[in-house]
Order: C-alpha cells, then structure tokens, then sequence
C-alpha cells in the first residue's frame, strides 16, 4: 500500500456547514448546530458555516466560494434534500460536482430505513466530489444529520478508517 495509507494519527480537516432554509435562523438551526458540534469534537475544524434560503443560485454561490477555498475540503449541507415546496439543494448542487458518489445516498437511506421506515424513499441525500472537495447533502432534520455524521461520516473522514476512506483521498493528505 502506499505512504497515504500509513497511520499517521488523526488529520483534521477543513469542514464547512451549509444550513438551506427559508425558515431558520441560527437560534433554530439544531441541525447545523449538530453538524458542528460533531464535526469539532472528531478533532475536525470548521472554517465556514452559512444559513442560505433554498434558491438555486444562492445555494450554487455559496458552494463555489467555498469549492474554490483551499482551506475547505469538505462541505456538508443540511436541508431542501426533499421533494416538497422549494426543495432544490440537488438541483442547485448537483452541477456542481465533477464526480457523483451513488453510494452515499444509497447507503443513507439504508440506515435511514431502520429508523423512520419507509419514509426514507423521500430523502434525496447525495453526495460528490468537486474540485476535489468532498460534498455531501443531507436532510434537514436533526436525526437524519445524527445518523449520517455517526453512521457515515465520522468514519470516511478519519484517514485512519480501514479499509479505506474519503480523508485519504484528498490532495492535502496525500502530500502529507
């Protein structure tokens, strides 16, 4: 295997928090707030956080700025996942992405499965790569941050998580 698999100890990386909503402000956004909160206590920084209306461009604006920051390698949103009302983070986020990552969705709703049943089939969860920054968007909804941050994430974004994981993959870390 190569260098980048080597157990170096824990490598924290860049995370930005993106909150879509038309309704909360940062007193309401206890799903952002968890995303944080998870994201610092794994070791991991957040260098951005932002609550933006579910508009298409505005999303989209948000998202490049922080493609293009060296400094983030991975965002993660929360919200407009749905298919209800103004519900348009895929349609904003999705042309964005140089790679789409099928299996996170799939994975997602996998868990998700146990937890709310089949009410999962609503959730548009996905996730990518752009400009070799990790994205990955979930649902709005406290539980469906909790399950994917402990289920998922928490795991691909420790370099140290065998057989393999996102955190090795970026250029930063692979230069380490």
């Amino acid at each position: 295997m190569g260098d980048h698999f080597q157990d170096t100890g824990f490598v924290p990386l860049g995370i930005a928090v993106l909150t879509v909503s038309d309704s909360r402000g940062e007193a309401e956004d206890t799903s952002g707030r968890l995303l944080r909160e998870r994201a610092t206590a794994a070791g991991h920084q957040v260098v951005a956080q932002a609550i933006v209306p579910d508009d298409v461009y505005r999303l989209r604006a948000v998202v490049s700025q922080w493609i293009a920051d060296p400094t983030v390698q991975v965002i993660i949103s929360t919200g407009g996942t749905g298919v209800t009302g103004r519900d348009s983070t895929p349609e904003a986020l999705t042309p964005l992405l140089d790679k789409p990552i099928e299996g996170f969705g799939e994975l997602f709703r996998q868990l998700s499965l146990a937890e709310i049943g089949p009410s999962t089939i609503q959730s548009r969860a996905f996730a990518g790569l752009a400009n070799g920054t990790f994205l990955f968007c979930l649902p709005g909804s406290t539980g469906a941050c909790r399950t994917a941050w402990d289920q998922i994430l928490l795991s691909q974004l420790d370099h140290r998580t065998r057989p393999c994981n996102f955190a090795q993959l970026i250029p930063r870390l692979l230069e380490s």
